[in-house]
């Protein structure tokens, strides 16, 4: 089987694989997803005992429905959330764990199921229509959960379930409105997927209210069916009003106080945590150059400023924070940029916890110290962006700053904690996969199996760092190539915010040995703008995305090639999907004396047409600057006449057209500039598919994209 085929049989070698790993509050058991082989897409639940280090299955979709639903069905809301995640697996695609980790619940096929991980008990708990997003409260009496829209049911109902079984309705409307559930824009660019929470005594719910009756209304249809009717999502179109989004603490005796603040000025939610303590929440002006961490007084919805964020390009908060530490102070992520330093760290109220040299990613959890307050288990990097460890953070008052690295071999290190167990997950150049293991103190117990298949490469990529700017860069050749032998290159790119290419995890480089091995040279540059490096590298973009990632990647791959002389400037192509396939068009259109063809998978084609938060972030409003929009447009490039034959590449577009987040329209529009100036180019579109292009579509694809890059760089 050759290797498009078998990457979209196995998932990309992850179907079999462990991943939702959380541990027990007492460390006695993990929690974690796995399915049963390397080409079983439904994941079960599992667990394993600390005490023992045996597994055991928890949930099986198959044997859960016994014939009574397809474990890979998914309601329309389901379907949305797991593509706002990214998340392409089937069976359970998520479980929430009560405070003590011995109750789980989750959503299949709709349906609400809960798990006593005690006993091994799991029943299917009956609910007025399809389920999302159910959780229980941190008691582990009662449940919650989100309808999803279905004959007779109105989406966005928030209900309760008590343990008897009565069902109430928390809160619901009409027009427009939802309940519980996280905007489009929260899932999509800030990373909240979740609309409500519940107070640390299971007898209030902290929820969202999300209005979209302003929104506009695009229509996305599947021209493949024409007998279906269009699909109507409520968009926020960059420069365009957003979600209007309130929050309310919601007594389950019929009590009800709004959370106030200035929504106005702070239209965005972006985080909300309710631990220890009161809620917090994070909340940004819509520019996301000036924020507030608020408490939230859970009696009369008042809110207490704890901290400002400010930066004026945009605030970027830490995953994790705001957080109550045990003393009472609140734990907020910021950056350091005065006196010479250049960071990511942690405050606990103004205070500095963490070192200048760490760039911060995320706040995991909470690891024992001994005597004194516990210490904050901590994922960051020191120095190597393509590097990513764990550390602990000391946090007692007068202690100073103090955070010590656990862990020791080169990789991409990810961790749940709970009590004195730790589970510490870890990619490398040197192992497929991630290898999970548990640590309970200073010993190793257990490690959680892996069922996914084994890979048929072993990649080496060349990682460096090149240019004035230490860009993080990486070659990779074929596997037989003889050295002298001269090589078109593959400039496989992302480029984009939030996002790095350049990792020591073997994962990463699969599909670029394939393309090495079809007889290309293949790089790969994380550009400013990529995070890693220091918040000055990531926002040297703002207002200015196109010109510095663009000189950045031509200025990398020409340092590449004095370096690397193998590779053959003369024959260059570039490929990337969503930001990337935007650059990879930005890079045929305006250097065509470098770029000789393109790939463009679902490219942004128009900034005006894609959402709020994202595009203002880095481009700031239409309204203020509709010459950046126009200077970023690859519809404004592809419209300028040609002037010879060389300064008109081909370009081949790829669009999926059910995608709610970049539209179809992107391409079709392309393709008409395209037309409209005779510039060869060829448009696939993939009918049915998301953003995602997933179920192996996106595998499936790679031999047609090889015949084209052949056929423009001989």
């Amino acid at each position: 089987m050759d290797f498009p085929e078998l990457a979209a049989r196995t998932r990309r070698f992850t179907h079999g694989a462990p991943r939702a790993v959380a541990v027990a509050e007492d460390g006695s058991r993990v929690i974690f997803l796995r399915s049963a082989g390397p080409e079983d897409p439904a994941d079960a639940l599992w667990q394993l005992h600390v005490a023992t280090g045996e597994e055991h299955l928890v949930a099986d979709p198959a044997t859960l429905l016994d014939g009574g639903g397809d474990p890979r069905a998914l309601s329309p809301g389901e379907r949305a959330l797991r593509e706002r995640l990214r998340l392409n697996a089937g069976g359970i695609g998520s479980y929430a764990l009560d405070a003590a980790g011995r109750v789980a619940v989750f959503a299949l096929a709709g349906r609400l199921f809960r798990a006593d991980l005690v006993h091994g008990d799991v029943v299917e708990v009956a609910a007025v229509g399809p389920v999302l997003d159910p959780r229980p409260d941190p008691t582990g009496q009662r449940l919650a959960y989100v309808t999803d829209a279905a004959e007779g049911v109105r989406r966005g109902e928030l209900r309760v379930i008590e343990a008897d079984g009565t069902d109430t309705l928390l809160a619901g409307e009409d027009a427009g409105v939802s309940w519980g559930l996280a905007e489009h824009i929260a899932a999509e660019e800030f990373g909240r997927y979740r609309g409500y929470w519940w107070a640390p005594d299971g007898r209030m719910v902290l929820a969202a209210r999300v209005d979209e009756s302003r929104l506009e209304r695009w229509h996305l249809h599947d021209p493949a069916d024409p007998a279906s009717p269009p699909t109507a999502v409520a968009y926020p179109r960059a420069g365009g009003p957003n979600a209007e989004v309130s929050l309310h603490l919601l007594d389950l005796d019929d009590g009800w106080v709004d959370v106030h603040w200035d929504r106005e000025t702070y239209p965005y939610l972006t985080g909300v945590s309710w631990g220890e303590g009161s809620p917090l929440i994070t909340v940004l002006r819509r520019s996301q150059q000036h924020g507030l961490v608020l408490a939230v007084d859970p009696r009369t919805g008042e809110t207490q400023v704890h901290a400002e964020l400010a930066d004026p390009r945009w605030v970027e908060p830490i995953a994790g924070t705001p957080a109550h530490l045990p003393d009472g102070r609140v734990l907020v992520g910021g950056e350091l940029a005065h006196d010479g330093y250049d960071a990511r760290c942690l405050f606990a109220d103004g205070t500095l916890l963490t070192p200048p040299s760490l760039y911060v990613r995320r706040v995991v959890g909470r690891l024992p110290a001994g005597t004194g307050p516990a210490d904050l288990l901590v994922e960051a990097s020191d120095g190597e962006p393509s590097e990513r460890h764990l550390f602990r953070v000391r946090t007692t008052i007068g202690g100073g700053v103090d955070a010590r690295r656990i862990t020791t071999d080169s990789g991409w290190h990810t961790a749940a904690v709970g009590g004195d167990v730790l589970v510490i997950g870890v990619a490398s150049l040197d192992h497929a996969g991630v290898r999970w293991t548990v640590r309970r103190g200073d010993q190793e117990v257990a490690e959680l199996r892996s069922l996914a298949a084994t890979p048929p490469y072993s990649p080496l990529p060349l990682l460096e760092r090149v240019t004035d700017r230490r860009l993080p860069a990486a070659v990779l050749y074929p596997d037989n190539h003889v050295t002298g032998r001269r090589l078109p290159v593959l400039l496989d790119i992302y480029g984009g915010p939030g996002h790095q290419e350049v990792v020591t995890a073997r994962a990463a480089w699969l599909e670029r040995q394939w393309w090495a091995d079809a007889g290309f040279a293949v790089v790969t540059i994380d550009n400013r703008g990529t995070p890693g490096v220091a918040p000055s590298f990531e926002k040297a973009i703002h207002r200015r995305v196109a010109d510095v990632i663009l000189t950045d990647q031509i200025d990398a791959l020409t340092a590449l090639a004095g370096k690397h002389p193998d590779l053959d400037l003369d024959r260059v192509g570039v490929r990337g999907w969503s930001f990337g396939g935007w650059l990879a068009g930005l890079a045929v259109l305006r250097h065509p004396e470098l770029f000789k063809c393109g790939i463009a998978g679902a490219p942004v084609t128009d900034w005006a047409l894609y959402d709020t938060a994202y595009t203002e972030r880095y481009l700031g409003l239409p309204e203020d600057g509709m010459d950046v929009y126009a200077h970023h447009s690859l519809i404004e490039l592809a419209a300028e006449p040609v002037t010879g034959p060389d300064q008109a590449r081909p370009l081949l577009l790829v669009h999926g057209m059910a995608d709610d987040n970049v539209v179809a329209a992107h391409t079709l529009r392309l393709s008409a500039a395209l037309l409209s100036t005779g510039r060869p180019h060829a448009v696939l579109p993939l009918t049915g598919a998301t953003h995602m292009a997933a179920n192996g579509t996106a595998e499936r694809l790679l031999p047609l994209e090889l015949d084209f890059l052949r056929t423009h760089l001989r």
